[in-house]
């Protein structure tokens, strides 16, 4: 059975929106995996008497009394606070108690407990996290990074192409799925430094379906699957697609792509290259983004996504 980490007391709306999440995974798929609930028990217990569908055989509590807030340092919270939830998470998960660790925390504490807890996989250089983007036929991309690496090296990029490449052949079900290189120009040659160094690394890569450059008119146009360029620019433009989506809301627009745009479709955002799976959610995850962290985070067991990674390091 797969077992589930689940931090109970990340978010601003925690731990009662974990907890309707978490209700409506067990509702839905009650045998296959089993959540460990990590939190502060004298909190987590009283609610569940409200979720009668989250039957006991589908959770166990680990209790985790203390909290990383938003506010904290991470590395520095991390060493302090060793019962928090964040803490007991990644401690469960690397000594193999759970398979898998999601949480709406505090995402600084949430990247170094996946680097120094679990570790990067053998091979990888950096790490990477990467956003999902709706395009406008109704299929889906990913870009990486968006944030994890703001300044990079060609070799970098090569590798977030790889492991972008691997997330979304195995999560998202897209067969040889085509990567392309963020750029201000389609002709090879374009681009500054990194992304003129980058090119030719992508071009001669194998493992991957590189189609060459692409444009920011093609990031929500199904012309690659995924997106790669340095997380100072895809920072740049997830928080851009993050605005539109709220502007559009506040302005009352009704439109069934726009509404692609919300978060809490597709839970968090997967780390990718450490050596098991951990999903970062929004600080204001409520009950659909945790299920939807939930039900990423059993695919990237089920399908054995980071033994892939290590093949295709190695091949």
């Amino acid at each position: 059975m797969i077992r589930i980490g689940v931090d109970m007391m990340g978010g601003d709306y925690a731990p009662l929106e974990a907890i309707k999440g978490a209700e409506a995974f067990c509702k839905k798929d009650p045998s296959e995996s089993k959540l460990v609930l990590i939190g502060d028990e004298s909190k987590i217990s009283p609610l569940l008497s409200d979720a009668p569908g989250l039957s006991p055989s589908c959770y166990e509590i680990v209790h985790a009394p203390q909290v990383i807030e938003m506010h904290e340092h991470p590395t520095k919270a991390l060493k302090e606070k060793t019962q928090s939830s964040i803490s007991v998470g990644f401690h469960l998960l690397a000594s193999g108690k759970t398979d898998a660790f999601i949480s709406a925390g505090n995402t600084g504490a949430m990247m170094v407990g996946a680097l120094f807890s679990i570790k990067a996989i053998e091979g990888i250089i950096r790490p990477t996290i990467g956003a999902y983007m709706p395009r406008e036929d109704g299929s889906m991309g990913i870009l990486v990074d968006v944030g994890l690496n703001s300044d990079c090296k060609p070799e970098h990029l090569n590798q977030f192409a790889l492991l972008g490449s691997l997330y979304v052949q195995h999560i998202l079900n897209v067969q040889n799925p085509r990567v392309g290189l963020v750029n201000i120009g389609e002709e090879e040659g374009k681009g500054d430094l990194l992304a003129q160094a980058a090119f030719p690394l992508l071009k001669e890569n194998p493992n991957i379906h590189f189609i060459g450059n692409i444009e920011g008119r093609d990031i929500l146009l199904s012309k690659a699957d995924v997106m790669v360029c340095d997380g100072f620019t895809g920072n740049v433009v997830l928080k851009f697609a993050e605005s539109f989506y709220a502007m559009a809301k506040r302005r009352n627009i009704q439109d069934a792509h726009i509404d692609r745009f919300d978060f809490e479709q597709y839970g968090g955002v997967p780390v990718l290259g450490v050596s098991k799976p951990v999903i970062i959610g929004h600080g204001i995850s409520r009950a659909t983004a945790f299920y939807n962290m939930i039900e990423k985070a059993q695919r990237m067991v089920k399908t054995n996504l980071v033994e892939k990674i290590k093949e295709s390091l190695h091949s």
